[in-house]
């Protein structure tokens, strides 16, 4: 019954956590060798049983004869006076007998004694090996005990971690309609808010923002950067990441902007700049500006279109999660 209600709680504890399949094969294994030594000592000892007994039994049947040759002996000691020669021929056989008996019980005796000291030594084994399976059984119960305990904890984390994730991606949702609906008269514009891998990103096409081979921010550009700095002072709780993408037309500045490279970066710090200046609520620790020049396009540079829609500025937006990270370490 126990092996049962083990193996059924290791079987529980393989579905509910992968990370203790390997200790749980282990302890299985030294489970069933130990069983198995178990049945074959218990065999053993019943073989060991049965043969003391047919000893025991074959001593009882020699006793029995040696009282009957007592009798024979009283019988011819009453005729010796008339069967001295008779007598003389039975005493020899009686001692050849006796001899032979003799011999034959101090074999069995030996045996039996062999026998006894070897059960002993069995019965002794038996009992550690009893102890040690005890001890083994008892340890396998506590680590059962332990890992069904912190199985709880990990259902109790992974029920707030989950509860704290979905809270983030309503958050999350929220965002993306707070910037739709501040952006919403930029939409026409090349800009455009989508929400994917647990962010924000909001994408503005150079037609909005820049000039050709600029990165000093137009009007209309300002005017929308304006529009989510006042969304970014409200949720605190954001990280900004500004990318800056261009085409892969050569771009050949003749000041210190010197490549497409140099230009991604500098239209990213000046929307930053921009973003820092029209929110100035807005932490600057929590903002970043980098540039992927023309080597993170979103479409094939092979038409006028295409290269339009890879010429643009990401701001993405990323909730922090120490709540949820901290949950899951714990």
């Amino acid at each position: 019954m126990k092996r049962i209600i083990l193996t059924a709680g290791f079987a529980t504890l393989l579905f509910a956590s992968c990370v203790s399949m390997k200790e749980y094969e282990t302890l299985q294994a030294q489970y069933t060798e130990t069983a198995k030594r178990w049945n074959v000592t218990k065999q053993e000892l019943q073989e060991l049983r049965e043969e003391n007994a047919a000893l025991v039994r074959d001593n009882q049947a020699k006793m029995v004869s040696l009282s009957d040759a007592t009798a024979k002996l009283q019988d011819c000691e009453s005729k010796v006076s008339t069967l001295n020669r008779a007598y003389a021929d039975l005493q020899l056989k009686y001692d050849t007998t006796m001899e032979n008996y003799m011999q034959q019980i101090t074999g069995k005796n030996r045996d039996l004694n062999r026998a006894t000291q070897m059960l002993d030594q069995r019965t002794r084994e038996l009992n550690d090996k009893a102890k040690a399976f005890e001890e083994k059984e008892r340890k396998m119960l506590e680590q059962q005990q332990a890992l069904e305990s912190r199985q709880s904890q990990l259902e109790a984390q992974e029920a707030a971690a989950r509860k704290e994730l979905e809270a983030k991606q309503q958050e999350l949702e929220n965002i993306r309609g707070a910037v739709s609906k501040a952006l919403v008269g930029f939409s026409d514009m090349g800009l455009n808010v989508e929400t994917k891998e647990g962010k924000v990103y909001v994408s503005m096409e150079d037609k909005l923002l820049f000039a050709s081979g600029s990165w000093m921010v137009s009007a209309k550009g300002v005017e929308a950067i304006k529009m989510l700095a006042k969304v970014l002072e409200e949720n605190t709780d954001l990280n900004v990441m500004v990318e800056g993408h261009t085409d892969n037309d050569a771009y050949h500045g003749s000041t210190a902007v010197k490549d497409n490279w140099d230009l991604s970066v500098m239209r990213a710090t000046s929307i930053v700049k921009l973003l820092l200046k029209q929110g100035p609520a807005i932490d600057p620790a929590r903002v970043e500006a980098c540039g992927h020049g023309e080597y993170a396009p979103r479409v094939p540079n092979n038409s006028a279109a295409n290269k339009a829609t890879n010429r643009r500025t990401e701001i993405i937006l990323t909730p922090k999660l120490k709540d949820l990270l901290q949950i899951i370490k714990e």
